[in-house]
């Protein structure tokens, strides 16, 4: 057999057999480029370039980005500012049948636009209004499915650990570019999740509310004009060139601090807790990163992306074809492997795919961030459906009715966007990022 070809066969095996047998996802990466180097090259040659992957995998200021925008999401989600956005989309959504659902969905996009941190939003957010819901008489895993289907929309919309990722194993595609194409679909996500949960509200006829007081409307939009503004400083620094996204990071750890110490929900005190639970997430993301360094290193080795890429190519000409069936193998893989590992690993093995059809390094990286997040709320592993079922205290079984028509919903929007590359493209084309 063709070196590269074992190479490929003993990376991919090796990788997926663990997964199986449970292994966490890190370490099957580690572990499974190891091997693949192995069967390319002498072990000292091998373990040689592991250690330098294991390296240079995190060698970068960007990746610091990372563990500062979980501290800014745990800094807002004990600061109450999550709280001061859901009374925002309460007022915004009274007039609609099943008020609290629609507070819950835009909460969740706006919290996530501020955060991005899905499970963080949909703890918040879910953890708020359903006790609120379940005394006005919704279906708790009506109300579950929508909690977790809106909860990824803020991995699409800036700021977001993901695309910071794509960006890095993509090549160096721009970070503010991508943050700016994520607005429209990040809104296409909310509205995917607010059609199905509209006729769903509609046919149970849950109560509408009452237009609030002008009082209270007022009152409500003051209290969350400072959030809102925190997320135009941020994007507007990385646009503007003020600063980079690391140092975006930094500035709403900075703002999130002070606006939560502001509105007296946070305390110096506080922040050590913060701290640790920002540790565990921070460091198994940093430590998939430094691992897929080594798969780098393994795939460079065995020419793996172009053998792959030559292989896609064979199956079809058509471009509709192929961004069909390559969309279908991510919805596929985002049903087992979490966010973050698949744009990984999957980044530099489709990239020249994509580049040999043209598409815009911008418009793939939202296409694939959209997709994979689709897979946190598909059973039977997506987590966010664990996360909104234990918030409303019902078994796993019960949100799969009521998730599958949302899910179906957000791969039509999928398709939107993998064939309009306009809705991506059109924001940061006006400020001069893309051609």
């Amino acid at each position: 057999m063709d070196p590269a070809v074992l190479s490929a066969v003993v990376l991919f095996g090796s990788f997926f057999f663990m997964l199986f047998l449970g292994f966490p996802v890190a370490f099957g990466i580690g572990l499974a480029s190891v091997l693949a180097l192995v069967s390319y090259a002498d072990w000292e040659l091998a373990l040689n370039a592991a250690a330098q992957g294991l390296a240079t995998g995190v060698d970068g200021f960007t990746f610091l980005a990372i563990p500062l925008f979980v501290i800014a999401g745990g800094i807002m989600n004990r600061g109450s500012i999550a709280l001061r956005l859901i009374n925002l989309t309460k007022v915004i959504a009274a007039p609609l049948p099943g008020a609290l659902a629609h507070a819950n969905i835009i909460a969740n996009t706006l919290f996530g636009a501020l955060a991005g941190i899905a499970s963080a939003a949909a703890m918040a957010v879910g953890g708020t209004i359903n006790p609120h819901a379940k005394k006005e008489g919704y279906h708790s895993s009506f109300m579950a499915a929508v909690n977790a289907a809106s909860a990824p929309s803020g991995l699409v919309i800036p700021p977001s650990a993901s695309l910071i990722l794509f960006s890095l194993y993509s090549g160096g595609t721009s970070i503010a570019a991508l943050f700016l194409a994520g607005y429209l679909p990040g809104i296409l996500w909310c509205l995917s999740v607010m059609v199905p949960a509209l006729y769903f509200t509609i046919k149970h006829k849950y109560p509408t509310e009452k237009l609030p007081a002008m009082k209270r409307i007022l009152q409500a939009v003051w209290q969350a004009t400072p959030p809102l503004l925190l997320i135009l400083a941020i994007i507007g620094g990385i646009v503007g060139g003020l600063f980079t996204a690391t140092e975006a990071a930094g500035m709403a750890v900075l703002f999130s601090f002070l606006l939560s110490f502001v509105y007296r929900e946070l305390s110096f005190k506080d922040l050590p807790a913060i701290f640790i639970d920002a540790i565990v997430p921070s460091a198994i993301c940093i430590f998939l990163v430094a691992a897929s360094g080594i798969m780098g290193w393994a795939l460079s080795f065995a020419s793996i992306p172009t053998m792959i890429s030559d292989f896609i190519l064979t199956v079809s000409d058509n471009k509709i074809v192929l961004l069909i069936l390559i969309n279908l193998m991510l919805l596929l893989i985002g049903t087992f492997l979490d966010l973050t590992p698949a744009v990984i690993i999957f980044t530099p093995i489709l990239m020249p795919v994509f580049n040999m059809l043209g598409m815009d390094p911008v418009h793939v990286g939202i296409m694939m961030v959209f997709n994979l997040s689709i897979g946190l709320i598909t059973p039977p592993v997506g987590t966010l459906l664990f996360v909104s079922c234990s918030i409303a205290d019902i078994p796993f079984q019960k949100i799969i009715r009521p998730i599958l028509p949302i899910i179906g919903m957000l791969v039509l929007s999928l398709m939107l966007i993998t064939f309009v590359p306009d809705i991506t493209l059109v924001i940061p084309r006006m400020f001069g990022l893309v051609p």
